[in-house]
């Protein structure tokens, strides 16, 4: 089995957060990546979040919400203070987390964004998350990926 070492798991060892590591078998071109993780994972959908980087004004920032839901736009940019939100471009996603798209953590990120969770990851002891690349995601609390991010939780699914 390949590597698990990945800057989200070096951060949370580092900071001292548990979490457990759940490799799967990627299949290229799949598309939903969290809805695949859900499934090769054998666990609900709800409990399976999935990272976007989104452009709110003129800066960055990440939304984390449950791979069973929508990200609603207005929801965040009203908790992120923005006039404006859109999901970022791909690249410069890629490029500002250092982590390719559907393997984006938002633990251990190259540039540490505002990030804002989903509320009702707060119903669950713990969460899915990706773990810094396709094919692995990361178990760990709600509390945990707050301590871990700097994050906050907020109405933002739908």
């Amino acid at each position: 089995m390949a590597s698990t070492g990945t800057p989200a798991t070096v951060a949370l060892t580092r900071l001292r957060i548990p979490f457990t590591a759940h490799p799967y078998q990627h299949e290229p071109g799949g598309g939903a990546y969290g809805l695949e993780a859900a499934a090769a994972l054998g666990v609900d959908p709800a409990r399976v979040f999935k990272t976007l980087v989104v452009a709110a004004d003129d800066r960055l920032v990440v939304a984390v919400v449950p791979v069973s839901t929508t990200l609603d736009l207005k929801a965040l940019a009203h908790v992120a203070e923005a006039k404006r939100t859109a999901l970022a471009d791909p690249a410069v996603a890629e490029r500002r987390t250092g982590y390719v798209v559907g393997g984006i953590s938002p633990v251990g990120q190259r540039s540490r964004l505002p990030l804002f969770l989903d509320e009702s990851a707060l119903a669950h002891p713990t969460v899915y998350v990706s773990g810094g690349r396709r094919g692995f995601d990361i178990e760990l609390t709600p509390a945990d990926l707050l301590a871990a991010t700097g994050g906050r939780t907020a109405a933002i699914g739908r």
